[in-house]
Parts: structure tokens; sequence; C-alpha cells
């Protein structure tokens, strides 16, 4: 439901204006609704029916039928008047750099008082801008309406559909130049990420930290356990280390003691790798694996493996993009 907000009604300064508006409105609808009607009456069928249903209403219409360009000239008039006025008003409070400006800006005032055809209906430009006029100075609110969500919604689904298609497309075929190995891949690895070799060693080493220290650090007891019993039972399966515990004696504690310092040696060691993965020390190994990817210009001769290695680098983030736009966010709002 479209509501008026009276108190900015009242308080602005362009009340006359607002109320020729809202008085415009009313004329735009009736005469709107005259064309229609005068449009489904013209077919002969149409004046069939209501000559053997409604021989009364078709005996007071048809005059007015066969004189409707008389009286949609009456709308004409009204309309060019109103036009006019705000058109001294504009040179009057000079609105425009030029005093002729007005008629070029709103040009579908005047089309639409052109009384011939199909020019007729573009008075719902003239409705559409009086609206929107209404809605900027928040005369009225638009966006409330059930009308303007319903037509958004679907604006914003295709515009979303459209948008998508385009990318994916655009897309797709940069995966393809990059493939056949263009220039464009070329561009990519020189001009765009051996640059910014520094930064991105530095993005990798900061994303391996943050993931070993919050998925190492609070599970390190839970990890240790978990590494030496998964050793003791490698080492209990070994048929070779299993004979040790027949030895006279000192057989079985040599197993035991063999057994323990090998899980303690396996979850030493995998502990030492992910505290380094943590901490900043993984930054000179995070640049060596880029250095492998991005060698240097003076370097061009790179083996066809690591240049098949940045292609597939390059295709796959290509491809998260896609999946990514893929993502129908305005499903998200259905009810």
């Amino acid at each position: 439901m479209l509501h008026i907000n009276r108190e900015n009604l009242k308080s602005s300064h362009q009340l006359i204006w607002f109320v020729i508006d809202f008085i415009m409105l009313g004329l735009l609808f009736i005469n709107l609704v005259f064309i229609i009607w005068d449009a489904i009456y013209n077919f002969v069928a149409v004046q069939s029916l209501l000559k053997e249903y409604t021989p009364g209403l078709q005996a007071l219409y048809h005059p007015i039928h066969e004189r409707f360009i008389f009286y949609d000239m009456i709308f004409v008039s009204l309309f060019l008047g109103e036009f006019f006025l705000r058109w001294g008003y504009a040179v009057k409070a000079r609105t425009y750099d030029r005093w002729y400006f007005y008629p070029f800006i709103h040009w579908y005032d005047l089309i639409g008082c052109i009384p011939v055809g199909s020019f007729r209906f573009l008075r719902i430009l003239r409705v559409i801008s009086i609206i929107y006029r209404l809605h900027q100075y928040k005369i009225i609110d638009v966006t409330s309406t059930r009308a303007y969500r319903f037509v958004n919604f679907y604006y914003e689904a295709f515009m979303e559909e459209l948008s998508d298609r385009i990318v994916l497309k655009v897309l797709s075929g940069m995966q393809q130049e990059v493939r056949r190995g263009s220039p464009l891949f070329d561009r990519i690895r020189q001009d765009i990420l051996f640059p910014r070799r520094e930064m991105l060693s530095d993005w990798i080493s900061d994303r391996i930290a943050e993931a070993a220290q919050e998925g190492y650090v609070p599970n390190r007891g839970a990890l240790r356990s978990y590494l030496e019993d998964r050793v003791d039972n490698a080492l209990k399966q070994n048929h070779e280390l299993s004979r040790l515990k027949y030895l006279p004696v000192v057989g079985p504690t040599i197993q035991e003691t063999l057994e323990e310092a090998v899980g303690d040696i396996v979850a030493h060691v995998v502990h030492q790798i992910l505290e380094d993965l943590a901490s900043s020390s993984n930054h000179a190994f995070v640049e060596d694996i880029v250095n492998v990817f991005l060698p240097a210009p003076g370097h061009e001769e790179a083996s066809e493996a690591d240049s098949e290695a940045l292609i597939t680098l390059i295709i796959e983030v290509i491809e998260a993009v896609k999946a990514q736009v893929r993502v129908k966010y305005w499903r998200e709002d259905l009810p």
C-alpha cells in the first residue's frame, strides 16, 4: 500500500508543485484507461458484443469513440500546459544552464503528447517520472509497496542470471586462453604474479601458520596420543620386531623400549614439522615453493612440468571463481 508522507509534503518548499504532480497523476491514469478502453472498443467484435448485451453503453460511448481525437486533445492540452508551466519555472529558477535544456531533458513529456498511435502509451513514462520525483523527495515510499518488491525481486534475479552467464562465459574463455599458452598466460605470470611473489609468499605463509595454529596447537595432546597409538599398532604387526620378545630375559623389555622410542621419535618429528609450519620459520619453505612456480624473468626456460603446474593453478583459481559466480543468491530470498 502506497502511503503519502504528509509531514514532508507540508514542510516542503515545493508544495504547489507536488499538488500539481498528484493532479497530473490522476489525469494521466484517467487518460491511459481511456486510451486502453478505446483501443479495445476499436475491435468490431467488442462493438458487436456491447451492442448485443449492453446497447445503452454502446450507444453512449460510440459517439465518444468517433471523436476520440478531440477528447484526447483535451488531455494533451492539459499536459502541454503543465509542461510549459514547468519549463517557464525552470527558466526563472535557472534550474538548467541553458533555457532550452528543459524540453531535451524531459523529452518523454513532449513525445507522449503526440496524439498518434503508440506514442500515446509513452505517457506512462510521465507517470514514472512523477512517481520517481515524489519518491526522491520522500513524499511517497515506492519501495514499501508489494508491486515494487515483486518487480524488484525478479529484476534483480534476471540481472544476476544475466551477469552470471556473461561472467562465466568470459572466465571460460580465459581458461581456454591459458590452456593454449597464449600471451595471456605469459602476462599473468610475468606482469601480475611474478612482481607479487613476495606478497604471495607472505600470504601463503601466514595462512599456513594460521591453519597450523588453529588446528594443531589446541589438539597437541590428542594428536600425540593418536600418533603413539598408530605407531604402537604398526610395530606390533611387524614380524621382525615381534621376534624380539623371544629373547631370554631382556627380549620383552627391548621390544617395549623400542616401541616407545619409535613412537616418541615419530610424534616428535611430526610435532616439530607442525610447530615450524605454525611459526614464521615456514616463510623460507613457502618462498622456495613460490619461486619454483614463478621463476625469475632471466630463467624463463622453466621446465614444462613447472609451466603446466602454474597453468593448472591458474585454471583452478578461475574455476573456483566460476563456482562462486554460479551461486544463486536471489534464491535465498524466495519464500
